[in-house]
C-alpha cells in the first residue's frame, strides 16, 4: 500500500481523533514526512513501513514513537519531548552516501526507553547515532543482533536507565575512528558485554551508578581502544574476550572495584592517578597475585609511582603487609631505572644494605656482620686508651658494638681510639654505617607496628 507523506501528517496532527493512537502498517511512504516543531497529542506507530525520505522531528513535542521493522534513511528528531519510548527496533535506518545521522537525537528528551534491539544503524563515515545531551529516563536498549555501521555518540547524556549494548556490532573502517563515544555521559550502568567493534571507545569523565562492563568485548581500536579518563564507577569489568589491538587508558579514573584478566591485559595500560577499593585476585596464591599485579604496573608505557602506592594500600587494607612492602619495593626500583648515574649507584647500595627501608632485616644482617668484621680487626691490633688507668678493660666485640649502635653505650667507644690511621678509619666508617643501619631498622620496626 502507497501512502502520501502529507496525508499521515494530517491525519497524525488532526485533533478530533486524538487521543487515540495512530498506526500503520505495511505501507510505502511517499514524500518527506516532517513534523518538525510539531505537538502531537496521540502516540504514533509505524510497523513493517518503507520511507522513500527521512523522518523529521526536530524540537517536535510527542508521545511515545514507534517505528518497528521499518526501513527508512534517517530519523532526525533533535531537541524533541517524546512523552513516553521511542521504539525503533529491528528498523534499518540510514543510507551509505548520505550526510546526516542515521538517528540524530541530540538534546532530546525521552520520558520512557530508547529501544534499538535489533536495529541495523547506516552511516559509515559519520555518526550512526547522534545523541549529545540526550535524556532517556528509561535507558537506551542496543542489544537483540543491534549493528551500526557508524560511530554510535552519547556524550553527555543522562540515562538513569542504563546504556546497553551487549552483544552489539559497531563498524567504523578505521582503527583510529570513535566507535562509541560516551564522555560524560551520567547513567546507572554501561552494558558493553560482548560488543564487537573495529573502532575505539570512549568514556573520558563518565559517571557511572553501578557497573562499566566490557566483559567478553572484542576491541579493535588503535591507540587507546578504550579511553576511561576521569571515569567514576562503582564496579568496573575488563575481563575482555580476548587482547584489545589498542591500550586500556584509566587515567585518573575511579572504581570502587576492578575485575580483570591477566590473559588479555593490553601492552600499554595507562593507570597513573587510578584508584580503587578492591581489586580482583588474579590467582589463588597470595605470592602469585603480587607477582601479576607487579606484571601489570609495567604494562605503563612511563614510570609513575602512584599506581605502586595505590596497589600497596590495596594490599595493606587486605592486611597484607609483607605483599605491600614488595610493592613499594618494586616501586623503588622501578624508578632507580628513571635515575642518572649516581642516583641510580646509590639506590642500588640502599637496595642491597636496607631494601630502601622496606626490608630492615637486611640492615639486621648487616650490623652483625659488621660487628664480626670490626671484631676481628680490632682483636688483632692494640687500641690506646684515651685515659690511662681509666675506664673498662677493652673487648673487642663490645667496642665494635658500641661503634655500631648509637643508641645507649657501653663504655667502650669513649675510652679507646687507635694510633694505626686504617683502623681509625674502620672504628668512623662503623660510626657512619651504623647510625644508617640502626636507624633503618627502628624505621622498619616502627612502621610495622604501627600498621599492625
Amino acid at each position: 500500500m502507497d501512502v502520501d507523506a502529507a496525508r499521515i501528517r494530517r491525519e497524525i496532527l488532526d485533533e478530533d481523533t486524538a487521543p487515540d493512537p495512530y498506526v500503520l502498517r505495511d505501507a510505502r511512504i511517499s514524500g518527506a514526512l516532517t513534523l518538525d516543531g510539531a505537538e502531537i497529542h496521540r502516540a504514533v506507530r509505524f510497523e513493517a513501513c518503507r520511507f522513500e525520505e527521512p523522518v523529521r522531528l526536530e524540537g517536535a513535542t510527542t508521545l511515545g514513537v514507534a517505528i518497528v521493522r521499518c526501513t527508512l534513511p534517517g530519523l532526525l528528531a533533535p531537541t524533541t519531548r517524546f512523552g513516553g519510548r521511542l521504539d525503533l527496533r529491528g528498523s534499518t535506518i540510514g543510507e551509505r552516501d548520505g550526510a546526516d545521522p542515521a538517528v540524530d537525537l541530540v538534546h532530546a528528551d525521552v520520558a520512557g526507553g530508547l529501544r534499538l534491539d535489533g536495529a541495523h544503524l547506516v552511516a559509515p563515515g559519520r555518526a550512526a547515532i547522534e545523541g549529545g545531551g540526550l535524556v532517556a529516563r528509561g535507558g537506551v536498549f542496543c542489544e537483540g543482533g543491534f549493528v551500526a555501521e557508524g560511530e554510535v555518540g552519547f556524550p553527555g547524556a543522562e540515562l538513569p536507565g542504563g546504556l546497553w549494548l551487549r552483544g552489539a556490532r559497531i563498524t567504523v573502517g578505521s582503527a583510529q575512528a570513535y566507535a562509541f563515544h560516551g564522555d560524560a555521559v551520567r547513567t546507572s550502568n554501561v552494558r558493553l558485554q560482548g560488543l564487537r567493534t573495529d573502532g575505539r571507545i570512549r568514556l573520558r569523565g563518565a559517571q557511572v551508578d553501578d557497573l562499566v562492563s566490557l566483559e567478553g568485548a572484542e576491541l579493535g581500536g588503535a591507540g587507546s581502544s578504550v579511553m576511561c579518563v576521569g571515569m567514576r564507577t562503582e564496579a568496573l569489568d575488563l575481563r575482555f574476550a580476548r587482547t584489545p589491538a589498542g591500550g586500556v587508558n584509566l587515567r585518573n579514573a575511579h572504581a570502587s572495584r576492578i575485575q580483570d584478566d591477566p590473559g588479555t591485559w593490553p601492552a600499554n595500560l595507562g593507570l597513573d592517578g587510578l584508584t580503587y577499593d578492591w581489586l580482583g585476585d588474579t590467582a589463588t596464591d597470595r605470592r602469585e597475585d603480587v607477582t601479576n599485579r607487579l606484571a601489570w604496573l609495567r604494562h605503563q608505557p612511563h614510570y609513575a609511582p602512584q599506581p605502586y602506592e595505590q596497589l600497596a594500600a590495596h594490599y595493606r587494607r587486605s592486611g597484607q603487609e609483607a605483599e605491600a612492602r614488595r610493592v613499594l619495593l618494586v616501586r623503588e626500583r622501578t624508578r632507580r631505572a628513571t635515575l642518572g648515574p649516581a642516583g641510580r649507584a646509590w639506590g642500588r647500595l640502599l637496595d642491597a644494605t636496607v631494601g630502601y627501608g622496606y626490608r630492615p632485616w637486611l640492615a639486621g644482617i648487616w650490623l652483625a656482620l659488621l660487628t664480626l668484621l670490626g671484631s676481628a680487626v680490632f682483636a688483632a691490633h692494640h687500641p690506646v686508651a684515651n685515659k690511662k688507668g681509666e675506664g673498662p678493660p677493652f673487648h673487642a666485640v663490645p667496642y665494635a658494638l658500641d661503634l655500631m649502635v648509637p643508641i645507649g653505650g657501653l663504655g667502650q667507644r669513649d675510652g679507646w681510639h687507635w694510633a694505626e690511621p686504617g683502623v681509625q678509619a674502620l672504628a668512623y666508617g662503623l660510626i657512619a654505617v651504623g647510625w644508617i643501619l640502626t636507624t633503618t631498622v627502628v624505621a622498619g620496626v616502627t612502621r610495622t607496628l604501627s600498621r599492625g
